[in-house]
Parts: C-alpha cells; structure tokens; sequence
C-alpha cells in the first residue's frame, strides 16, 4: 500500500510538471530497502543540518591542555574535518611541540600512516613536514623512506619534503647524500624545486661556493636555474658583501633571458640604496614599470629611504607622491622614514602633516621622532600643531607607556 501512494504522489507530480528524476529515483530505492527505513519515506519538516565534526575542531582549537589535546585529536583519527584540515592538523602539532610532548606527536603521526589517508603521497608530504616543524628530522626523513610501507608512491614531491626537513640538520654531508644517491635508488627525477631547496640551504649556512657549484652542475642535468634560484644566490652574496659575484649574477641572469622578479628586483635596490647609488635604484624602478612589474611598498620605502639619506628630500617627495597615483596607500614604514627626515631637514609643516594622516589611522612614529617633530613644531611658533599631535599620542590603542608620555610632556615644557 505504501509503494502503491508513492506511484500516485510520483503520478501526481508528474501531473503538474514538477516531477524531480532524482527525487522519484531515491524514493523507489529507498522502498526496497529493509523495512526499518519505511519511517524515512514519510515526508519531514526541514531539519537543520547535524554536524558532528564540527565540534571536534571547536574543541581542538579551545583545548590548552597537552595530554587532552592528544587524546581529543586521537579520537578523532578517523573524523575526515579533522584530519583533512591542514590548520587543525598543523595547530596541534605546533602546541604539542611547544609543550615538549614529542611522543605524543610520534603516537599521533604514526597512527595517521596506518589509516587509508596514509596511502595518499599528498597526506604523507604532510606528516614529513609536521615531523619537520616539531624539528624531529630523523622521524621525517624515516617516513620517507617507509612510504612503501603504507602502499604509497614515492615521487619527487615527497622527495622534496624530506629534503626540505633535512635541510633543518644543516649536516651538509647528509644533504649532499641524500640529493645524489636517493633519487638513483628510488627512481626519482629531481626537479628545479630540489635544486633550489639545497641551494637556499646552503646559502642560509653560508656555503656560497658549494651553492654557485650546485648551480653550475644542475645545468648539466638539463635543469636550467629559474628566478628563485638567482634571487636566493644574488640576496647571500649581497649580504655577504661578496658584490663582484652578486652583480656578476644578476647580469647572467638577465643574459639567460630570465626575468628578475619583485623579489629579486627589492634585493637590487635595496643593494644599490644601501651603496648610496639611490639614482639607479629610482631608474631600476622605472625599469620595473617598464617590464609591467608593479613596485611594492617595500619598494617604495627603500627608494624613498635612499633619497631621503642622501639629502634629496624633494625627489623622496616625488617618490611619496608617485606610490599614491599608483593607488597605494603609505604604510608605517614610509611614514616613519619621511617624518623622521622632514625633522631633520627642517620641514616641519610637511613632517606635521604627514605624521597627523600616519596617526589616525593608529600608526605612530617612534617616540623620539615625535619629540624631534614637538620641537621643530615650537620652534617655528606652531603651538597648536604641537597641541595636536601631543592629543593624538595621548589617544593611541594601545596607549603609549607612562614613560614614553613624560617624555612627550618634557620635550613640550623645555620648549
């Protein structure tokens, strides 16, 4: 009788041209199942959705504790919201880490390869990189290793990620081994990202002929070095005052046809600035715009900074006002740099004005700058700009320290 008033409501429906395939198809599978379903054939008034996973991640984020955090995560090794979110997965290994709690870590990770997740190489990338975040490299690398254990494919992918980790050792012989003999007794083709991963440590220990080698050998594996293998060497030479060799690289790079990017273009600059070479900085910005690659603001700031210490203030103007009609809005770093060098150069109305705009938006200069500000303000009889400014410190979030106030307070009554 039941499937008998289900055909007419179908009929029905069909009737009026509101037949839904779908719904028609899921109500005859449903009647043919077992009995005990017959009650959900009966139409219900809209639920609101049940979620039971939820929770768990509210919990998870909320627990303080070390031992329940394990445990709550631990029962939860099978709730897919849980171990697919990298943030809840990534949160509680950090906290775990930060507590000391190693083993729980291990215990943790561990199960988690033995679940049908741990076939995945993508789930197992990320068990390398959590053991590498908690600095236990061994347990990473020993994972890559075993990854035929778990019925998974190892690619260069996962050959990366150890790698990666195992950079964190800087043991250099360890590194050197594991780039030339595991992709041989693996089957894995390395790829630019595991060049670059061993370049950029090396660079970072200061092995910069070691890094200049492996450039010049991966060329002869057919691996052509691409815009971060350049911008990580030419950064480590520069700031190792090995300049011949960093300038050397760039024009190789430009030479090759490899285009520097916003990265590589912040680290020329900021190389040319701090030679006080602040004209070539500038034209090495419009070579930027030319080459349709916007500036930043780390950009701006650092040619803003260069003219600035080199006396042009009004070039450094010109410059401030360009990053507007580009459509970007000063950040504190600009506003400090300009205020502090319109003290200093005497243009208190400009620095006043700027440092107004810089604190209603709650960006403060430091407080020596702003005394330096108070004092070119009085001294050119403009009290009430001074009064303004001393306002707006009194109205920061979170408020300046009573030290920092008296020391405001001071430089207006020696004035």
């Amino acid at each position: 009788m039941l499937a008998l008033r289900l055909v007419r409501k179908i009929g029905t429906f069909r009737k009026f041209g509101t037949a839904n395939h779908f719904l028609a198809a899921a109500i005859v599978s449903t009647v043919k199942k077992a009995s005990h379903t017959v009650t959900n054939l009966v139409p219900n008034p809209v639920r609101e959705p049940i979620s039971v996973e939820e929770p768990a991640l509210v919990k998870l984020k909320a627990e303080r504790d070390p031992e329940k955090l394990f445990y709550l995560f631990k029962a939860n090794a099978h709730n897919r919201l849980v171990i697919e979110n990298r943030f809840a997965f990534e949160d509680t290994v950090s906290r775990l880490a930060g507590a000391g709690r190693l083993d729980y870590i291990e215990n943790l990770l561990e199960h988690q390869k033995t679940l049908p997740q741990g076939c995945r190489e993508g789930f197992i990338v990320r068990i390398i990189m959590l053991y590498g975040k908690a600095g236990m490299i061994k347990h990473a690398v020993d994972t890559f290793y075993n990854m035929h254990l778990y019925g998974c494919r190892r690619t260069v992918k996962s050959f990366n990620a150890a790698l990666t980790v195992l950079t964190q050792s800087r043991d250099l012989e360890a590194i050197e081994s594991f780039l030339t003999e595991v992709p041989w007794k693996f089957g894995i083709e390395i790829d630019i990202f595991s060049v670059n991963i061993v370049i950029k440590a090396f660079c970072e220990m200061i092995i910069l002929d070691k890094a200049c080698f492996i450039m010049v050998e991966m060329e002869k594996l057919g691996l052509s070095p691409d815009v971060y293998t350049y911008t990580t060497l030419i950064s480590a030479f520069y700031k190792n005052n090995q300049v011949e060799i960093g300038n050397g690289l760039w024009n190789l790079m430009l030479l090759n046809g490899c285009l520097p990017s916003l990265a590589t273009f912040n680290i020329r600059i900021q190389f040319l600035v701090s030679r006080g070479r602040v004209w070539q900085a500038n034209s090495l910005m419009g070579m930027m715009r030319y080459l349709r690659i916007p500036p930043d603001l780390v950009t701006y700031n650092l040619v803003i900074k260069g003219f600035c210490q080199a006396g042009y203030l009004e070039m450094a103007q010109r410059v401030y006002s360009a990053l507007h009609h580009e459509g970007y809005k000063p950040n504190l770093k600009i506003y400090q740099t300009m205020i502090h060098y319109l003290c200093k150069g005497g243009d208190f109305n400009m620095a006043y004005t700027m440092c107004k705009d810089s604190m209603t938006k709650n960006w403060f200069p430091n407080v020596d700058t702003i005394c330096k500000l108070l004092e070119g303000l009085q001294m050119i009889g403009e009290l009430r700009k001074a009064s303004n400014v001393m306002a707006l410190a009194k109205e920061r979030v979170p408020p300046l320290t009573a030290d920092q106030l008296n020391a405001l307070c001071s430089t207006l009554q020696r004035s």
